[in-house]
């Protein structure tokens, strides 16, 4: 996997010296790169010799000249240049072995690389890390990184990843501690394998590691009809033993879906120890109800209009409380209505796995002006969503208008659509 350019930043270096997408970087200052890191520590000169290859298959050496931390501007295919170290593992709660045939193929990509945890916020299990990798992390100071912890006991990591490497875990954390190397700690909360004594057990032993762990999130394993292993899921006792357990300790956080499982309210804001890790569904609704209380809301629109959100259940908490307010304004008309997963089955609830069948049997009886519906249903810079099809096709079933709320933690862009209209 070269390092090929997919696009340029507007006014950059690279825009100036026509690099174009296709582009191949060969190397800089005569050193070959395996990724983003080496490209970035590389950049980090007054001075610099790139090597180019385009795509008409010319190769140019160019000598650049410019301020020590200014970027070049490139924006790469991929983040790293070589092959992508893959997961060795086969945890019990993987999602990615619990999905059908017939979805985009990145949605079967396993990766467990350390450089993709640095660099893009993804989470590892240290499993397949190498010497010649501790090595290159402790030289280069890497770090943060995300660490899909589960456990720290052996036997039960072992188990649970179905890998005897698994069993390092804690020997791992420790040598990140002794080099000073922070890292975010995950946990996949599975009941009956790593919750009560167990949870309490490996958050004991991640409290010794100190500062060295920047914070915990404890997540519900989500269980779709297609896992075989018999896995239960979380209940509302558990939920409430888990938060429990996790208040008696700093820095450690529960995602939103365990507060609603267990019937307690959203914590406010300082719960989530800086929103570390809020791409994990760790204070997304919190941020989502703070942010609307920002907003100031038109009185009235001119024109009488219906909106639906088209939500998911683990947002619906919040777009209630949201649509109470939006009811105020007068000749708008807000309603709330998850959408089912029969694709997934029942326990599914999160916006990002909702596929077009069942977004259309939510809205297409609907009697509504405008469907919102969260951009993250969708693929990155792109109209389609998981299961292939895109969103014109739900239009054109539906008959419906749609807004796509590009950013899922603001409901600003629908105050703002809202207050057009007013």
């Amino acid at each position: 996997m070269p390092a090929i350019v997919s696009d340029v930043i507007k006014g950059s270096i690279a825009e100036e010296l026509e690099i174009a997408a296709g582009d191949e970087i060969l190397s800089i200052d005569d050193t070959n790169m395996i990724d983003m890191i080496d490209y970035n520590f590389l950049c980090k000169s007054d001075e610099l010799t790139l090597e180019i290859k385009h795509t008409n298959g010319e190769i140019e050496i160019i000598e650049i000249g410019k301020d020590y931390d200014e970027d070049l501007g490139i924006i790469f295919e991929s983040a790293v240049f070589d092959r992508v170290k893959p997961c060795m593992n086969h945890c019990i709660f993987c999602f990615v072995d619990q999905q059908p045939k017939g979805l985009r193929d990145t949605l079967y990509i396993k990766d467990d690389d350390y450089r993709l945890s640095y660099l893009q916020g993804t989470y590892i299990t240290l499993t397949n890390l190498t010497d010649a990798d501790k090595d290159r992390i402790k030289r280069m100071r890497l770090g943060p990184f995300y660490i899909s912890v589960h456990t720290t006991n052996p036997d039960l990591r072992v188990k649970m990843l179905r890998n005897p490497n698994a069993g390092k875990a804690l020997e791992n954390l420790q040598w990140l501690r002794k080099n000073k190397i922070p890292f975010h700690a995950q946990i996949v909360l599975c009941p009956g394998y790593n919750d009560g004594d167990e949870l309490d057990r490996t958050l004991s032993d991640l409290a010794k590691l100190k500062n060295t762990v920047l914070s915990v999130a404890i997540v519900p394993v989500g269980i779709t009809q297609f896992r075989k292993e018999g896995l239960k899921r979380v209940d509302k006792k558990c939920a409430q033993q888990t938060i429990e357990i996790a208040s008696k300790y700093k820095r450690v956080c529960c995602s939103d879906e365990f507060f609603l499982l267990a019937g307690y309210d959203i914590p406010p804001s300082k719960y989530y120890c800086e929103y570390n890790q809020l791409e994990d569904g760790v204070g997304a609704i919190r941020i989502l109800l703070d942010d609307f209380k920002k907003l100031e809301l038109p009185k009235k629109i001119q024109t009488p209009l219906k909106i639906s959100f088209a939500t998911s259940y683990a947002a619906k908490y919040a777009i209630e409380k949201i649509s109470e307010k939006l009811n105020k304004i007068k000749n708008l008309s807000v309603s709330v209505n998850p959408v089912k997963s029969k694709y997934w089955g029942e326990d599914i609830t999160v916006a990002g796995l909702i596929t077009t069948d069942d977004l259309i049997n939510t809205v297409k009886e609907l009697d509504s002006d405008l469907i919102i519906i969260p951009s993250v249903m969708l693929r990155p810079y792109s109209q389609d969503f998981l299961d292939g099809k895109n969103l014109d096709y739900v239009k054109r079933v539906t008959g419906k208008d749609f807004l796509v709320v590009n950013n899922i933690y603001s409901v600003k862009e629908i105050v703002d659509y809202i207050a057009s209209l007013s």
